[in-house]
């Protein structure tokens, strides 16, 4: 076995690596010497068959086998050894020739691979980044506590229909004369809120009525979205794409949804027991929890205020021949692009590159890493945020840490390793905004979510 190296220019080496026969053959014959005590063929007892058949007959494929066991192995060695830092991962040459496996002992492989570039990036108080802290108005934490309550609300049967009501009956379909179609679509049982109608009309129509009240609907402008549509009349998505005709609706039930008391009962269910007990108390735990969302959102523009910023000032040199060639062959199942969309998208991926190269940086020279810890507890903080998002405010740490665990496992080993792996990125690149936070001059302009969203489509629009 024997590598070698050869600069090309500042970024492109080539790896050369030559396998010879004792390299491999041992193992090989291994191989084939099990497959002679097991392999059945006509003419000879078990274990009789003549080794050159074997050998004959599986010898390229198990050397093919063996050949894709070494070379990685012995990659990854070399680069460990020589402390290589990569940009991607090594790939076949242009210049790699065809094998002769039935002629040849002796294997030479030919690898391109690239080094990252060298950078330098200096963060210093004198350096200002705009961060905006999204204020939370009283109306914001009105329509929260809404919200909460129409989830743990409960439902009452009534005489008469609401906006708010939610009712069910029978769908019957009727022809141009608004007749009832014989053996055509009917639907029963179906439950739907009023609030779901889009057309005014048929929404003015039915409020008001009563159990056993008959209303002839256009589903069309009642439920254009088709998805509705198919569920409520119990239909094909297809059929629900192009029926458009009336129905006459049979009131059979109305629910009315009652929210829920602000008393300890609610407050306890909510944010656990004993934790808050009046009114103010309450408000002041949804804007808390209001501001934790929100803080996520400022982040995700100050990180993407600071990226471009640092990307404009530090200069960085890419070998985009290669990395056109690396994604081609290692990423294209995951770009899912043609090579002509590769292209026109180069320059949002290298600019992505661009980054993770300064992100390495940051983390390498500043001794930032993730432990185990910091991943389950990353974990922890997604579960907690989506339990929020449900309007639950409270869930035991035990229960908050099952959940999280569970997140990060998969039937799946690969599929686990890709979770575990994504999440400890997502950790890494948390740690990493943090450093930056606490190393630069943060100027903190407070602001409404409106102008938030406003002045941030615009700049979006901009940028585009």
């Amino acid at each position: 076995m024997n590598i070698t190296r050869e600069e090309i220019d500042e970024f492109i080496s080539v790896l050369k690596i030559t396998i010879e026969k004792n390299d491999y053959e041992p193992q090989v014959d291994k191989i084939l010497k099990d497959y002679q005590k097991k392999t059945h063929m006509a003419g000879f007892r078990p274990g009789k068959i003549p080794f050159g058949l074997i050998r004959k007959k599986y010898r390229a494929a198990v050397l093919i086998e063996e050949i894709n066991k070494i070379i990685p192995e012995n990659l990854n060695k070399y680069i460990s050894e020589n402390n290589l830092k990569l940009l991607g991962e090594p790939i076949p040459s242009e210049s790699q020739k065809p094998l002769e496996l039935d002629y040849q002992d002796n294997f030479e492989f030919v690898f391109d691979i690239a080094t990252l570039p060298t950078v330098e990036v200096t963060l210093s108080k004198e350096d200002i980044f705009q961060y905006y802290k999204i204020i939370v108005s009283d109306e914001m934490i009105d329509t929260e506590i809404d919200r909460i309550k129409k989830r743990f609300g409960t439902k009452t049967k009534s005489e008469v229909v609401s906006a708010n009501s939610q009712i069910s009956g029978t769908f019957e379909q009727l022809d141009d004369r608004d007749n009832i179609v014989f053996e055509g679509i009917f639907s029963q049982n179906i439950p739907f809120l009023v609030s779901m109608i889009r057309d005014e009309d048929a929404k003015n129509n039915l409020i008001n009525k009563s159990i056993n009240d008959r209303v002839i609907i256009n589903v069309r402008k009642a439920f254009p979205n088709a998805t509705e549509l198919f569920h409520i009349l119990q239909i094909t998505k297809e059929e629900a794409e192009k029926i458009d005709c009336n129905f006459i609706f049979t009131i059979e039930e109305i629910e009315e949804f009652v929210d829920p008391e602000l008393n300890q009962e609610f407050f306890d269910k909510i944010f656990g027991v004993g934790v808050v007990s009046t009114e103010e108390e309450c408000r002041a735990k949804i804007k808390e929890n209001v501001e934790v969302s929100f803080e996520i959102e400022s982040d995700v523009r100050f990180n993407a205020d600071v990226r471009n910023q640092l990307l404009s000032k530090i200069e960085i040199k890419l070998p985009e021949d290669f990395i056109f060639r690396w994604l081609k062959l290692s990423d294209r199942d995951k770009l899912k692009m043609s090579d002509e969309e590769l292209k026109n998208n180069m320059s949002h991926l290298l600019e992505h590159f661009k980054w993770q190269i300064i992100e390495k940086y940051l983390a390498e020279t500043n001794n930032i890493s993730v432990t185990e810890n910091d991943i389950l507890n990353f974990a922890k903080k997604n579960v907690k945020l989506q339990f929020m998002s449900y309007g639950i405010f409270s869930l035991p740490d035990e229960a908050l840490e099952k959940f999280a665990l569970d997140s990060l496992k998969d039937e799946d080993n690969e599929k686990q390793k890709e979770k575990q792996n994504e999440i400890a990125q997502e950790a890494l690149r948390y740690k990493i905004s943090n450093f930056i936070k606490e190393s630069v001059k943060l100027d903190i302009n407070e602001v409404s979510r409106e102008e938030f969203n406003s002045f941030f489509e615009k700049k979006s629009q901009t940028e585009n």
